[in-house]
């Protein structure tokens, strides 16, 4: 018989997306051979004998990650495809193949959802992907969005979180914050114009970090700059919830601490001047934000030489003993505690 739990109540919003993934999933064991990793990084691992298949899936709903008063159809269904290869990427390794579910209701037309899968595609090819099935459903309201992506990789190749180890450096790709600057911005504008819908947006000058939120690349091309100057990260992760909460999943899987330099980490002046216009810090856009899918790595002290002059990667921190924690030095060389305070679907917004 199964325990009767009828008469207690915990609201989601008390674990919030992550807490809740491990009270559902803890005591879960692994039955099989093949299932090399399950649960708690950017791709689950199966084994299938000379490779080793990757497989991540993402939802996305309306309302909560995708706003369609400002994304277009046809950049939510690239975006959706590209956040997905980006977990694949995450794990060192190319995304090959997807399966795309999608719940709709009937406000949209055949035309709308064809729009949505004409970026959907697009993004296969320029990543050469293959769309290989997936399914359709309705729904009461609004938009749901379920990809599942897959890669094949070499056993040896793969990285995951759980391999930081003390004194690797903490790397990042790219700039950070840019996705939550324009995501910033585009709510704004939105306000501005349920007001006063006679109202134009203010927009000129700020086609960066637009399109960091509405159209985000995943950096398939720092495999391929890594792999150049043969480094190979210790642990890696893409940055969708925020550097602080992607930091902890780091340490956390790799029962490590680590610090990072407030000055080191990579913001774009645009996305500064975006803060600042709102009288926001820009290093809270950076470390919060989320949406970047830029690259979180470490990587061995050694190979420091061999990728100092890389110029689309920063060393922003290193790793530390775990009873050193997780922490933050200012620009006024104080040392903070780092807050995972990034996205989360499942805390209150109010």
């Amino acid at each position: 018989m199964f325990e009767d739990r009828s008469n207690k109540r915990t609201e989601l919003s008390t674990l919030g997306e992550f807490g809740l993934i491990e009270y559902l999933t803890k005591g879960i064991e692994l039955k099989h051979k093949s299932s090399i990793y399950g649960i708690g990084d950017d791709a689950a691992v199966i084994d299938a004998g000379k490779k080793k298949v990757l497989i991540s899936t993402d939802m996305l709903t309306e309302g909560i990650h995708f706003d369609l008063t400002f994304m277009p159809l046809k950049h939510l269904g690239y975006k959706a495809a590209v956040v997905n290869f980006s977990d694949i990427i995450a794990m060192n390794t190319m995304p090959s193949q997807i399966t795309v579910s999608l719940g709709a209701s009937n406000r949209f037309s055949v035309e709308a959802l064809d729009e949505l899968y004409s970026g959907i595609k697009l993004a296969c090819k320029n990543y050469n992907v293959d769309l290989i099935g997936g399914d359709t459903t309705s729904t009461a309201a609004g938009l749901v969005l379920s990809i599942t992506a897959i890669g094949l990789a070499d056993e040896k190749a793969i990285v995951y979180r759980n391999g930081a180890k003390e004194h690797d450096l903490v790397c990042v790709s790219g700039d950070l914050g840019g996705a939550y600057a324009g995501l910033m911005l585009l709510e704004r504008e939105k306000t501005v114009f349920e007001a006063n819908p006679e109202m134009q947006p203010e927009l000129s000058g700020n086609d960066y970090i637009l399109e960091r939120h509405l159209k985000p690349e995943a950096r398939v091309d720092i495999l391929k700059v890594l792999s150049d100057v043969k480094v190979q990260p210790t642990a890696m992760i893409d940055i969708s919830d925020g550097l602080a909460s992607e930091i902890k999943h780091i340490c956390k899987q790799s029962n490590v601490g680590a610090t990072l330099y407030e000055d080191k980490i990579p913001i774009d002046q645009t996305t500064w001047d975006s803060a600042r216009s709102l009288n926001m810090d820009p290093t809270t856009y950076a470390m919060n934000g989320g949406d970047d899918y830029e690259l979180l790595f470490t990587i061995k002290a050694t190979d420091y030489d061999k990728i100092k002059n890389l110029s689309d990667i920063s060393v922003i921190g290193h790793i530390t003993a775990e009873t050193a924690g997780v922490n933050l030095i200012t620009k006024n060389n104080v040392s903070a505690p780092i807050e995972a305070q990034g996205w989360d679907g499942l805390k209150d917004k109010g």
